[in-house]
């Protein structure tokens, strides 16, 4: 049966030492070591905060006011009483944390498990990241966390500096600072319609009918037209020749992207001169 390694494990005065053979409602047995020199059995339900600290030798342990100092919580060993309070008044706890650093805490923190270090092992390591390229982008320094996501500082290739997200680093996202997006630039939208799209004719490459909005319906045997404008799409029949499908979908063109093409152009006039310079690719 698998259960989880407590070995070492501190929990106040006591120090887990190692598993039985002996099970007290399925949960193992571990037998510990008091600061005080004795040793006793706990299941591990009991061998956490907030529930066992000592053999029993302390009656009641940690009441009201007890010295902390000493006592190991998690990372953190408390070192005195700190002459500062919490906001809601309580006394803190100055602890030194196994990495070295210092906080100040306070006593229902540390004895419920909720604070066991400085935090440090919530810091992805920096040496394994700094330094790192992904795509033109180099890990300079760790930038903290923002909204549960660990973010790097890097340098793009270009000069530029960008702070990304770990996970978009990971996943090859995010490989520059943005130089080497191709988005379709200086395109015009009205009502939700690109403007230079209405002119193009460029087609999707899941086109097969070499002409834009037509494709052939295997399930009714026929040559099927559509037009999309403002977001809807709006079909325009089935036809037995190609011919007939282009027609409709040129003749609807003409009536629809016509009428928008002249009220944007009367409504935009200083554009006017922008539409059709742009080539938009589709992929």
């Amino acid at each position: 049966m698998k259960y989880k390694d407590l070995t070492g494990l501190r929990i106040g005065k006591l120090t887990v030492l190692e598993p039985t053979d002996q099970r007290v409602r399925s949960a193992v047995v571990w037998k510990c070591r008091c600061d005080c020199g004795r040793e006793i059995f706990v299941e591990s339900r009991r061998l956490k905060p907030g529930v066992i600290y000592s053999c029993g030798c302390e009656d009641p342990p940690y009441t009201v006011g007890k010295d902390l100092t000493g006592l190991r919580f998690g990372k953190l060993t408390v070192l005195r009483k700190s002459e500062n309070k919490a906001k809601d008044r309580n006394p803190l706890w100055v602890c030194q944390c196994d990495c070295g650093n210092l906080i100040e805490t306070t006593k229902r923190r540390l004895v419920t498990g909720s604070t066991r270090s400085c935090g440090c092992g919530r810091t992805p390591p920096l040496k394994d990241w700094v330094g790192k390229r992904f795509g033109m982008l180099t890990v300079l320094s760790y930038a903290g966390k923002e909204n549960g996501f660990h973010i790097w500082h890097c340098q793009c290739d270009c000069g530029n500096t960008a702070d990304v997200r770990q996970s978009n680093l990971l996943r090859g996202t995010t490989l520059s600072c943005g130089c080497q997006r191709s988005p379709q630039k200086n395109l015009h939208y009205a009502e939700g319609t690109c403007v230079e799209m209405l002119r193009t004719e460029t087609m999707y490459k899941t086109n097969t009918s070499g002409v834009r909005g037509v494709y052939y319906s295997t399930k009714r045997n026929k040559w099927i037209a559509q037009i999309m404008f403002k977001k809807k799409c709006y079909y325009l029949g089935g036809y037995d020749r190609l011919e007939d499908a282009a027609k409709a979908r040129a003749e609807a063109e003409e009536k629809i992207f016509g009428n928008f093409l002249k009220w944007y152009q009367e409504e935009y006039p200083d554009k006017k001169k922008d539409i059709g310079k742009n080539k938009v690719r589709l992929s």
